[in-house]
């Protein structure tokens, strides 16, 4: 019969301790941010298995998305940069303007494809839209689970 399989999640202690588990056999898979992982899968050491991004990452263009098998699957992390709500319109202008040419910088974009983060650049109201978007589908999932804060 077959060993049944153990997955974690690196919530809520990180990356480091979820890939001490895989590797020392405490766990079987994981789900785990590209960036942290992409060295052990290019020196062998991790097979991954599907990326969770709605599209296929184009640093591992041959790993197929968990939405190729389970259709409209898609859970992604992201980050950005922010400033205090009161801060003055021009300086969050110019912060967005610089920010978004340093990713365009061919030289950054290319460290960041290295470490299989994709960029994206945008505007403040695209990142609103990106937040308010987040937050309703993952409101969905909270409430389809039926999860409840302890």
């Amino acid at each position: 019969m077959p060993r049944p399989t153990r997955a974690s999640s690196t919530w809520p202690r990180g990356s480091p301790p979820a890939l001490t588990d895989l590797f020392g056999g405490q766990v079987h898979v994981i789900f785990d941010p590209l960036p942290s992982s992409i060295a052990h899968i290019r020196a062998g050491k991790l097979r991954p298995l599907g990326v969770t991004t709605a599209r296929r990452s184009d640093a591992l263009p041959d790993v197929a998305t968990v939405g190729d098998f389970l259709p409209g699957y898609e859970a992604s992390t992201w980050a950005s940069v922010g400033a205090p709500k009161n801060t003055a319109a021009e300086i969050v202008a110019k912060l967005n303007m610089e920010i978004n040419a340093c990713l365009a910088d061919p030289g950054i974009k290319a460290r960041f494809a290295d470490l299989g983060v994709a960029v994206i650049s945008g505007s403040p109201r695209d990142l609103a839209q990106l937040i308010a978007d987040e937050t309703e589908k993952w409101a969905k999932v909270v409430k389809f689970s039926g999860a409840r804060p302890e």
